[in-house]
């Protein structure tokens, strides 16, 4: 008799995964660039090919409508260390038959991903999906107690990588291109610190991410950190050695979203930035809204980690610029948001700040 309750309990809890449908799916898409790549360098271009893919259940979360999906898929790059050569992500889908718009969700430089997911949750409550997509050497693609990680001391090292997380992400988009409960024409990408570099790099070489959202980034990495005071010591060793601000720049030139700004022109892009960042100077933001035709910028009164008092605000911005619901004029009521105060923004425009 005591198991009655149990088996109920459990079905209880087992009735939405089995209304939402199978809880697997494998498969195949293709990959096929845009155009010629005429305006893509070398190494962030890509050749037409074929992926596998795995897509799983991971969680079904009724009260809001959402399930969330763990996709795996072959990265186009083969490094030496077998955990990285598999691209894994999470697939937020919201309920309905869609079309949705589709937007990869990138992470922060250590972050335990949970503002990644939060975002991709909070994307797809309001009919946008999500793909929150780790990057190289990130969450399992960094074998269990190794110290790799994407940026590292080894310049070589962190180049390969950012280079193979911006094909990586090519492909993902080619993937959510690919999903019939996708609006193909509508695809973004979005990244917070680290993750808003390379949201813009990879949108300057796929043309397919039309919307780009940038939140504390921006671009000209060298001319923003070579003089500043906490890379005195190891400017110091560098020039020693025979280094040069002019030799580095040209080093860091193709992870720069500085280097192929005049490709976000082509895109809509919205750049959320701090007045005070004491992280990613504000002239970074400034520097790359100007490179990339002086398009919508926001500025806050605050740092870099001072940014989440003007969460509500951003959100808002966010979700009218991947444009998931009505029109663009909705604010936080139209959002489903209960915040009555007024906007902490302090400056905002087509403008600098």
């Amino acid at each position: 008799m005591r198991l009655l309750p149990i088996m109920c309990l459990l079905g209880w809890v087992a009735s939405p995964l089995l209304a939402a449908g199978p809880i697997c799916e494998k498969g195949t898409f293709r990959f096929t660039p845009i155009g010629e790549q005429a305006n893509v360098p070398e190494r962030y271009r890509l050749s037409e090919r074929t992926f596998a893919y795995r897509m799983d259940l991971k969680r079904d979360l009724p009260n809001t409508g959402v399930r969330i999906f763990r996709v795996q898929f072959p990265s186009p790059v083969k490094t030496a260390v077998p955990e990285n050569n598999t691209v894994h992500a999470e697939y937020y889908l919201p309920a309905g038959q869609g079309p949705f718009p589709g937007v990869i969700v990138l992470d922060i430089t250590a972050g335990n991903q949970s503002l990644s997911r939060h975002l991709s949750l909070f994307l797809a409550q309001r009919k946008i999906a999500a793909l929150f997509v780790q990057m190289a050497y990130y969450g399992p693609r960094r074998p269990p107690g190794s110290k790799l990680r994407l940026l590292m001391p080894n310049l070589e090292h962190s180049l390969s990588a950012i280079r193979q997380t911006v094909l990586d992400l090519r492909v993902a988009a080619a993937w959510l291109e690919a999903r019939p409960e996708i609006d193909g024409k509508r695809l973004g990408i979005m990244g917070t610190s680290l993750g808003s570099f390379l949201a813009a790099l990879t949108a300057e070489m796929e043309p397919r991410l039309d919307r780009v959202a940038v939140l504390l980034g921006g671009g000209g990495v060298v001319d923003a950190y070579y003089d500043h005071p906490r890379a005195a010591p190891y400017r110091r060793i560098y020039e020693a050695l025979g280094g040069t601000k002019e030799k580095l720049a040209q080093l860091i030139a193709p992870a720069d979203p500085l280097t192929c700004a005049a490709n976000l022109k082509q895109h809509k892009l919205l750049i959320l930035a701090g007045k005070r960042d004491d992280i990613v100077p504000p002239k970074m933001a400034e520097a790359l809204w100007k490179a990339a035709g002086q398009q919508k910028i926001v500025w806050y009164d605050c740092t870099h980690y001072g940014a989440i008092v003007y969460l509500l605000s951003a959100l808002d911005h966010i979700i009218r610029h991947f444009q998931a619901e009505g029109p663009q004029d909705r604010g936080l009521d139209g959002l489903g948001l209960t915040d009555k105060t007024p906007s902490p923004l302090v400056g905002e425009g087509w403008g600098g700040g």
